[in-house]
C-alpha cells in the first residue's frame, strides 16, 4: 500500500500538475486514512490490501473524525482526497470498484469569511510606519494585499518580474500553476515604488549581480520573505490596529472580496480576480452581503422591530 500511495502522489504531480502543497496535502489526509484503515483490518500500512479500503473502512474514517472533533468541511476534504485515491486504484485495476461513491459527503457549514470593513482596512494600512525601510516594505505588503486579492502564498511567491507597475498588474501563478493577471490600484502601486530602493539595497547587500528569480518582498538578508514571516507581520498590524481577534492575512483576501461585491461588482469578475475554479466558492461571499441587507433592512424599516 505505501507504494502505491507514492505512485499515486506522484502521479499528481506529473499527470495533474499539482502543485508542492496540494501533494503535500493529499499525502498528510490519505496518510491519516490509510492508517486508520490498516488498524481496523488489524495490520500494518505496509501490508494493507487495496480491497480493504472498502466502504466500511471509509465510513469508519469520517465517524473517527467526527469523534475528534475534526469541523465538517476538514472531513468532507479528507472524504475527497481518499475518493481520488480510490478512483486512481480503479483505473489501476487494483480494486473491482469504486467505494467512494457509496459514501455521502458531509454536508458543510456554511460559514461567513472573516473580514473587514472598509474602516478598518484603512486603519490597517495606515499602521506600518513609512520613516522605515522596513515598515514601507510592509506598507507595500498590505496595499497590494488588499488591492489585489492575492493568496498568502501567491503574494509571497511574487518576483519583480511578475509586477508591472506603468500597467498596475501583477502575474500571479495560483492553484494547480493556473497564471491569471490581476489588477491592483495607484496606492498599492505608489506604496512598491516607495519600497523599491530599500529592496534594492538589501539584495545588493546579499549578493551580486542579477539572479534567475528576483523576489519581490525580501527580508533584511535581501532572501524571500516566507509565508510564515508575511503571516507575523499581517497579525502584528492587526493587532496594533483593531481590537478584532483571529484576522489572518486570508482575511484581507476576504475583505477584498466582500467590499468588491458590496460595491456593485459582478461574481464571475471576482470569481476570476480570486482565481477560483469555480463560481460555487466565490458565492460564500453573497451570504455576507445578504447579511449586511438584512441588518440595513432591520434598522431601516418602520414595522421591522415589530
Amino acid at each position: 500500500m505505501t507504494a502505491h500511495l507514492k505512485a499515486f502522489l506522484q502521479f499528481l504531480a506529473l499527470n495533474r500538475n499539482a502543485s508542492a502543497h496540494t501533494v503535500r496535502a493529499y499525502d498528510s489526509d490519505l496518510t491519516q486514512f490509510l492508517a486508520h484503515a490498516a488498524a481496523g483490518a488489524g495490520v500494518k500500512v505496509r501490508d494493507l490490501a487495496p480491497a480493504q479500503l472498502d466502504r466500511i473502512a471509509l465510513r469508519g474514517f469520517l465517524g473517527d473524525l467526527h469523534k475528534q472533533g475534526k469541523s465538517r468541511a476538514s472531513a468532507a476534504r479528507k472524504l475527497a482526497a481518499a475518493r481520488t485515491f480510490l478512483r486512481y486504484l480503479l483505473r489501476e485495476d487494483l480494486i473491482a470498484d469504486d467505494p467512494g461513491a457509496l459514501v455521502a459527503t458531509p454536508k458543510r457549514d456554511i460559514r461567513m469569511p472573516a473580514h473587514l470593513s472598509e474602516s478598518e482596512m484603512t486603519a490597517l494600512l495606515e499602521a506600518p510606519s513609512t520613516d522605515t525601510p522596513f515598515g514601507r516594505r510592509d506598507r507595500a505588503i498590505l496595499e497590494l494585499f488588499y488591492a489585489s486579492g492575492l493568496r498568502l502564498s501567491e503574494l509571497a511567491g511574487l518576483d519583480v518580474d511578475d509586477v508591472n507597475l506603468s500597467a498596475n498588474m501583477v502575474r500571479v501563478l495560483g492553484k494547480g500553476g493556473k497564471e491569471r493577471i490581476v489588477p491592483f490600484n495607484k496606492t498599492a502601486a505608489r506604496a512598491i515604488r516607495a519600497y523599491w530602493p530599500d529592496r534594492e539595497l538589501l539584495v545588493q547587500m546579499k549578493a551580486r549581480g542579477r539572479r534567475a528569480r528576483d523576489p519581490l518582498f525580501v527580508n533584511y538578508l535581501g532572501g524571500r520573505l516566507t509565508v510564515r514571516s508575511i503571516d507575523r507581520l499581517v497579525r502584528r498590524y492587526v493587532a496594533v490596529s483593531s481590537a478584532r481577534l483571529g484576522i489572518s492575512p486570508h482575511a484581507l483576501r476576504h475583505s477584498f472580496a466582500t467590499h468588491l461585491l458590496q460595491r456593485g461588482a459582478d461574481l464571475r469578475v471576482i470569481q476570476e480576480l480570486l482565481g477560483h475554479a469555480r463560481l460555487s466558492t466565490t458565492q460564500r461571499y453573497t451570504h455576507v452581503n445578504s447579511a449586511q441587507l438584512l441588518e440595513v433592512y432591520q434598522k431601516s424599516h418602520p414595522r421591522a422591530k415589530n
